[in-house]
């Protein structure tokens, strides 16, 4: 009896581990934010961040990139390599920087918020260089259009409408060293680095899809992206902060947040979506992005005292039926059908191989996470 129950948990587990893994994953960003507020408040250069996480986490990925990949890397050419770099660009070196950026001007629960919409950006793009097909006669591609429109609008109410500031239910449990209230011409400036980012994600999207068709090597693009996007990074932060003590990390929160970007975040969290993503395809993966934004919303309110304006918390509601909405429609997308006949001839390998072929095809919608 012992050994059923033990079997049948094991075959529960099983079912369910692609949805542990991304809420795991969730909860990784969730704390993300909040670690990389307080190092920014502490004093840290957003830019040197960006630089020295991506720089531990291409190291940390080069090993399994090097020995899983040997065999699937195609050579390298002037024009891949070129390609790579303004992959990195838009991937790390200007969208990063100016995500993180945005954070010191607005609140966590404002970006966690905007990430969402990168997928419907990201959709306009597509649609508009013929990427993506839109059929109107279609229910699905009704709710895509539908879905970017509804999460476009949430995008102008979070960013041009704050509203009555919501009470706070208390002192906070934990407090964020230097934080203070933000002030309108700030968040006007957060709201437009962040709206930056999000726009120049998208493109970066739209590029790995067409990227990874000359280079499907994931893991080794990943870390490609990882070291020529922190060199952007370090030349942008040389340029623009001329101190050398903002390269200098004390044994403080500075560093543990470039510790725990570089480990969980561009290393343990990318492994998982790519595994969620072969196993069960790329809309599953996004389905799963909204959470982090209501977790950064309740522990901001509840437990770090944030104060939450009814504008962003009605925009983000709006921001997230809009993509939840352009999920949908884009759900049939990434199916794949096998005729039953020749349902019987495919091993359990073949079946992987149908699954990444559907990830690749749509690969512009993963992983709207910083």
């Amino acid at each position: 009896m012992e050994k059923e129950e033990v079997s049948k948990l094991w075959s529960i587990y099983k079912k369910f581990k692609p949805h542990l893994l991304m809420f795991s994953a969730q909860l990784g960003y969730t704390v993300l934010y909040f670690i990389t507020e307080a190092s920014f408040n502490h004093g840290m250069n957003p830019h040197v961040y960006v630089t020295y996480r991506h720089i531990l986490g291409g190291i940390l990925i080069l090993p399994f990139a090097y020995f899983l990949e040997r065999k699937q890397r195609p050579k390298l050419t002037v024009a891949l390599l070129l390609e790579i770099f303004i992959l990195s660009l838009f991937g790390v070196g200007l969208t990063l920087n100016t995500y993180f950026a945005s954070l010191k001007y607005t609140s966590p629960t404002f970006v966690a918020s905007m990430v969402n919409t990168i997928a419907s950006l990201t959709f306009v793009i597509a649609v508009t260089i013929r990427l993506e097909d839109l059929d109107l006669r279609n229910p699905r591609g009704i709710a895509k259009v539908a879905g970017t429109l509804v999460s476009l609008a949430g995008v102008m109410m979070m960013t041009l409408y704050k509203g009555q500031i919501m009470r706070s239910l208390g002192h906070p449990l934990i407090h964020i060293p230097g934080k203070t209230s933000i002030h309108k011409d700030s968040w006007l400036k957060g709201s437009i680095l962040t709206v930056s980012s999000c726009i120049t994600w998208s493109i970066f999207y739209i590029m790995q899809a067409l990227t990874l068709k000359r280079y499907p090597a994931q893991l080794s693009l990943t870390a490609w992206m990882s070291f020529v996007g922190g060199a952007q990074s370090a030349v942008f932060t040389v340029i623009t902060q001329h101190k050398r003590e903002a390269w200098i990390i004390g044994f403080n929160i500075d560093l543990w947040s470039t510790i725990y970007g570089g480990v969980v975040c561009s290393s343990i969290i990318i492994f998982i979506q790519l595994w969620c993503t072969v196993e069960k395809g790329p809309v599953f993966v996004t389905v799963f992005n909204p959470i982090s934004t209501i977790l950064v919303a309740i522990l901001a309110y509840f437990i770090f005292g944030e104060k939450l304006s009814t504008g962003s918390v009605i925009g983000a509601i709006i921001v997230i039926v809009g993509l939840y909405l352009l999920l949908w429609g884009k759900e049939g997308d990434a199916k794949v059908h096998i005729k039953p006949e020749d349902q019987s001839s495919v091993s359990h390998e073949d079946n992987k191989t149908v699954k990444i072929s559907s990830a690749e095809k749509n690969v512009y919608v993963l992983n709207c996470e910083p």
